[in-house]
């Protein structure tokens, strides 16, 4: 490889839209506050809310027109699977879901919603209740989710020595023309229902279990994005190597560090821990790999082959404004 390809592959993702669309964050948290009243961080996966001896998870994810226009059966299922998965990322378990729907036909919202039906059928979680408008001008569709966890995996515990653990579900395929790495939906038809419940239940037993305290799913700003807002929350910096990357073989390195995989997540530990934590997703045929370091230098370095370049310097331009 040469020194230019790590350079080209990094500016490239630097000023993707996904991550772009991450930096808009910033413009919310300084309305909002960067704590609530009661002390809930904003920047996490999920907001979590102190309840007798857990918390309240909830969360909502918003899917655009384009998206839902053009794969409506698919947002409807997106709109289930990927809050689960920020429940999941935060220690918890999903109680309920709950959705708002715009459509302009009858026929646009039947199919948005068998999608949202097979999805929470699949994952084992109700829809117990929304807002649903038939006579729309546009097709839009947002989900929110609550969930319940004992012990919380957070974006805000990572801690300079501990190691950055990747695991991803590579039984999947591209959903093109979108960026998603689908290890889902085909499954939701059939036995693999039940193992993608417990798929998702090895990240509450790990919080459980004591072996991390810090994780975030990989989101629509790719692996190394995520690993960002992970690394800002926490205060901390990181150095990641693109070729421990769990990867499927004939994924080209950029498309797949732009992926949105539909069972994704990075997760910090004590090196100590490292391979108990890796050896639950194993178990399960996730694949799961240590790809990177956790310091305190503030920035995302990333190495591939024997060249090395900063990501991102968090000291000098935060992301999402949500830095300790």
């Amino acid at each position: 490889m040469m020194a230019h390809e790590l350079t080209t592959l990094l500016r490239t993702l630097r000023h993707g839209r996904a991550l772009a669309g991450k930096q808009d964050i910033a413009e919310t948290v300084a309305i909002l506050g960067r704590d609530t009243s009661d002390g809930i961080r904003l920047g996490d996966d999920c907001a979590a809310i102190p309840d007798g001896d857990g918390y309240l998870l909830l969360a909502s994810e918003g899917f655009q027109d384009s998206f839902v226009r053009a794969m409506p059966w698919f947002a409807g299922y997106c709109g289930v699977m990927v809050n689960i998965s920020d429940i999941a990322a935060m220690g918890g378990r999903p109680v309920a879901v709950v959705d708002a729907l715009w459509s302009d036909t009858s026929e646009a919202a039947a199919s948005i919603l068998t999608g949202l039906h097979e999805g929470a059928r699949t994952y084992g979680v109700p829809v117990v209740g929304g807002h649903t408008n038939m006579r729309s001008t546009h097709n839009s569709l947002s989900v929110a989710i609550l969930g319940r966890a004992r012990h919380l995996l957070t974006s805000f515990d990572a801690r300079p020595g501990e190691v950055l653990i990747a695991a991803i579900d590579l039984r999947g395929r591209w959903h093109d023309p979108h960026p998603f790495w689908d290890a889902s939906s085909a499954l939701c038809h059939t036995e693999g229902a039940a193992r993608l419940r417990g798929d998702l239940d090895l990240l509450p037993g790990i919080a459980e279990d004591g072996l991390s305290r810090a994780a975030k799913d990989i989101s629509m700003a790719g692996l190394l994005g995520t690993a960002l807002m992970l690394a800002e929350c926490s205060g901390i910096g990181m150095t990641i190597t693109l070729d421990d990357i769990p990867r499927p073989d004939d994924a080209p390195m950029e498309r797949w560090l732009s992926a949105f995989p539909s069972y994704g997540y990075l997760l910090t530990a004590r090196p100590e821990a490292a391979g108990a934590v890796m050896a639950r997703f194993h178990g399960r045929g996730i694949a799961a790999s240590v790809i990177g370091q956790c310091d305190s230098t503030q920035r995302l370095d990333v190495t591939w082959a024997d060249e090395k370049e900063t990501f991102w310097d968090l000291a000098r331009m935060p992301l999402m404004g949500c830095a300790p």
